[in-house]
Formats: structure tokens, sequence, C-alpha cells
């Protein structure tokens, strides 16, 4: 086989090992060798909402004439990276196509702009000037992610030596330079005050894949929360100074819409509830929960009227996720809505209408995030720590998010709430046995938000039975090593849980939200 017949072959089994590699990662990921990721396993994961991505690649015009095919064999592998980004789930990819003059960085710009995407990746496909990149994030003010992506792994030496044409030797090598702009790129958009992340690696590595796919699903999760109306209804639990929160600063920071709710509202929906509805809805909860004998008729119908009011109000409202607290005089009509909403608000949170007790705005948010990117998002807080066993019980009172249950929850009557006016039926549930993830949103000392993530384990064992949601986890730092670290970071003692470990893509969504972000 002649040199120029040898290239060629090698070039058609690139593309071909190509297009088996991303057809394995983006339809069969299970094929190629990655596990389903846990939170995929969610009973009723959320319909694919669609964030539009900005892609564009790079070159350098002045080459195309020296070196014929080098144009159409990168504008080949920016398709590739367009088709694996159109198989991500819920990505919506404008192309730009192949920007070589500041003219059609220009115009790459526009179109980013009126196409309104959230996120723009940067493709490097050989050597190019920066001015072609610049006007591009300048206009579009968008987070820019630089794909700094070889053909291939390595060169092949021995047979790029062997091409005895040093024309075709150098566009076999700027074929490869995709590493020699990353520098020159990254000292501009410092200079231009552009932040900007990157991904490095082959066209086909799966890891720089799997990097890009969490930036998308990153981009959709902030603009679900763009799209979020979240309501606070009632007012905070009197005394609880660690919860209380600036609503200003959440829709300043995350781009949630804010809207107060009257109790008022809720008890005009309630004594428009039919008996039909009440029995659908009684039927709802013999569906989603163990309904122990022990409950009365009397308290079922009541939670099931309330839990349809709630229904009606999160559709009236448009909803996405909802803070709350009251208490109501003895007797009123008020505490008889407010005791009884927790079975409704476990129904919702697990149709992804999360609902926080005690009016926890931040930790609504922490669950609308963690059941935006597919991982459910419980209500929790610190319960003991088990020092014999290395595990530290924790949740909460209140709605469950009862996708995520290990097992059917129960559904109890309890006498009284601790700390609460009342009585009614509660939930109690276990965490899925396996990875979880824990979110807080934190307020800063200086006024900022941020992050707070910890990557852990459900683990089977014996639980408080008290009515409550309630799970063992194990940490990597052991039971005093986590709460000394997670204390420090100042949260709320509130906390949402998700199963799954999905901290790498939380910490680029606090990129993409310019939030800070802690690990522990």
């Amino acid at each position: 086989m002649t040199g120029a017949a040898t290239k060629v072959f090698r070039q058609q089994f690139a593309a071909v090992l190509l297009a088996i590699t991303l057809f394995l990662t983006f339809v069969t990921p299970g094929l190629a060798g990655q596990a389903p990721k846990p939170e995929a396993q969610l009973p009723s994961t959320p319909a694919p909402e669609t964030v539009k991505v900005g892609l564009f690649g790079i070159g350098l015009n002045t080459y195309w004439g020296q070196f014929p095919g080098l144009r159409q064999r990168l504008e080949g592998y920016l398709k590739n990276i367009e088709k694996g980004l159109s198989s991500t789930r819920g990505c919506e990819v404008v192309s730009a196509g192949l920007v070589d003059t500041v003219e059609k960085a220009r115009q790459a710009a526009a179109l980013f702009k009126s196409s309104n995407v959230r996120i723009i990746f940067l493709y490097v496909s050989t050597y190019a000037l920066s001015s072609t990149v610049l006007p591009v994030v300048q206009e579009a003010k968008v987070p820019v992610v630089v794909l700094n992506l070889q053909p291939a792994a390595a060169i092949d030496y021995q047979w790029f030596n062997a091409l005895g044409d040093r024309g075709k030797m150098t566009s076999e090598w700027l074929a490869f330079c995709q590493a020699c702009s990353v520098p020159e790129i990254a000292s501009v958009f410092h200079r231009a005050g552009v932040d900007f992340h990157l991904v490095t690696g082959t066209l086909d590595d799966q890891e720089a894949w799997q990097e890009i796919n969490e930036w998308v699903e990153a981009a959709r999760v902030a603009d679900i929360l763009r799209h979020t109306n979240l309501g606070i209804l009632g007012h905070y639990y009197n005394g609880m100074l660690d919860v209380y929160s600036d609503p200003t600063q959440l829709a300043a920071s995350l781009g949630l819409h804010i809207k107060f709710l009257e109790m008022a509202e809720l008890r005009e929906l309630r004594k428009k509830v039919t008996a039909r509805e009440v029995e659908e809805k009684i039927q709802e909860m013999q569906r989603a929960f163990n309904i122990l004998p022990e409950c009365s008729r009397a308290e079922i119908e009541r939670a099931a009227r309330t839990a349809c009011a709630l229904d009606r109000l999160v559709a009236e409202k448009k909803l996405g996720a909802v803070a709350y607290y009251y208490e109501g005089t003895p007797g009123s009509e008020d505490e008889d809505i407010i005791t009884s909403m927790i079975a409704g608000n476990s129904l919702l949170t697990a149709r992804h209408v999360p609902m926080a007790g005690e009016c926890e705005v931040k930790n609504a948010v922490a669950m609308k995030i963690m059941d935006a990117f597919g991982a459910g998002g419980s209500f929790t807080e610190f319960y003991a720590m088990d020092f014999k066993e290395g595990v530290v019980l924790m949740g909460h009172d209140g709605p469950g998010h009862v996708a995520i249950a290990e097992g059917m929850p129960l559904l109890k009557p309890l006498g009284v709430f601790h700390g609460k006016p009342g009585k009614g039926l509660s939930i109690e549930m276990r965490v899925k046995h396996g990875p979880v993830t824990l979110l807080s949103v934190v307020q800063t000392r200086d006024g900022q938000l941020k992050l707070l993530v910890a990557e852990g384990e459900s683990v089977p064992g014996p639980i408080l039975e008290i009515g409550n949601t309630n799970s063992r986890y194990k940490f990597p730092q052991g039971v005093k090593g986590f709460v000394e670290a997670w204390s420090k970071e100042g949260p709320a003692h509130h906390c949402a849980v998700g199963i799954g470990h999905i901290a790498s893509k939380i910490q680029k969504l606090a990129a993409i939200l310019g939030l800070k972000f802690v690990l522990i």
C-alpha cells in the first residue's frame, strides 16, 4: 500500500472508530463499559428540558490554500463533535461552523446572541488566531468551554516521517495542533476578563465526553433555575436564624422568580376540592405509600383533600418549588391545613416540585437543583452520630422525595409533630442504598452564595422509626471528620440529599452561575 493510500486508510479507519465510539458513548453507555448512572434509575425522571448550546471551531484561513484537504478534514472533526453534542440529553446545538476570520467571528457572535445560547463550546481544530475567538465570546456573554481535543492519542511518528513530503507532513501535524492555540486563547481570555473552562483529550475520549456532557447538563439545570417560580408560603420558623435568607439575592444570583403565597389562597382552593378528587388522590397515595392500618380514614381523607388543594395551587401559580411553614391558631382551618400537608407535599416533591418545610428557601433551591439533575433531592438534617457503626443518621420530618426511597415509604399517624403544632400523617422512608450527594446552598459571611457538597453512601441498618425520613450515611472522612468539615463551612442545618455522586456536575453549575463551590 502506498503512503498516500495508507494515510487515507488511517483517516477512514479513525472516522469509523470515532463514529462507533460516539454511538457507544451516547446511545448505549452500558456497552461502552460505563454502568448506568445512579440518577438514571429515578422512577419518574423529568422530561428532558432543552438547552441551546453554541458550537464553533477555529482555524487559520492562511492554511487552506497551502494544505489541500486540511480544512475539509477539520470541518469533519467539528461535525463529529456536533453530532456528539446533539446526542446529549436535552441539548439543542447551534453551530456557527469553522470560524477563520474576524468577520466570521462577528457573524458567529450574532448567531449565538440571537439564538439565546446558554453556553458555548469552542473547538480548537488547529492553530488559530485569538482575534477570531475574542469577538465571539465578548458579544455572546455566556460561559465558554474550550475543547482541546486531538484526533487521536498520538501521531504515528514512523508513518508520519515516512510520508516524504514535508507539505503533507505539515498538514498532518496541523491536524494535531490543537494544544498550540490553547495558551494563546487562555492568555487573551485572562486579559479580557473572560471566564473559561478547558476539556483536554481526544475526539473519542470517553472521559472528555463525560466532562462535555456534564457541562451541557449543568447549563440545562441553570436554565431550569432561570425559569423556576419559587413559592414562599407562610413564614419562617420563628427563631431559626440560619434559615432566614434574602429572596432578592436568590433571584439575582440564580435567575429564580419569587412568588409570595397566601394561606387564604390555599384555604379557598381546598374548599373547591370535590369528593371524587379526594378519592382519586387517596388511590394515588395508596400507590405511593404503604399506608399503615392505624391511619384513620378521616386522617387519610384530610391529607388527600389538602393534597388536591396543593396541586391546584402549584398549577395555578406555575410553581417549580415551594418553601413553606405556618402554624395557625389552635383549632383553626389554617392549622387543619398545615398539619395535613405532608403526604401531598411528598407526592409533589416526587413530581419535581420540591417542598421544603420550615420555610427553608435556600434548601428549596438545593432540592430543585438536585431534582433537575435527576438525583432526587430530599429535605434532610443531622439526626444523630453513630460512632460504633461509623454512620451519620440524617432525615427530617415532613415531606420526603419518595421517588428516591428504598422500598415503599410508610404513611404513619403521629400524635404530635415535634416542635410544631398539631398532629397528622407523616412519611417514614429511607433514601435508596448506594452513592448519595448532599447539597447545601449557603449564604456566606460576605453576603454571597456558595454551593456546599459532599459525597457519601446510604447504607442499610437500623433507623429511628419515628415517622420521619431517616437514613444512615457513611462518608470518607468518618463521622467526626465529616460533621466538623461540613459545619465549618457555615451552612444552615438543612440540606438536600440525592442519589448518585454528582459533585462534578454541581461544580460546573456553580461555575456557570458564578458561585463558589466547596466539596467536603
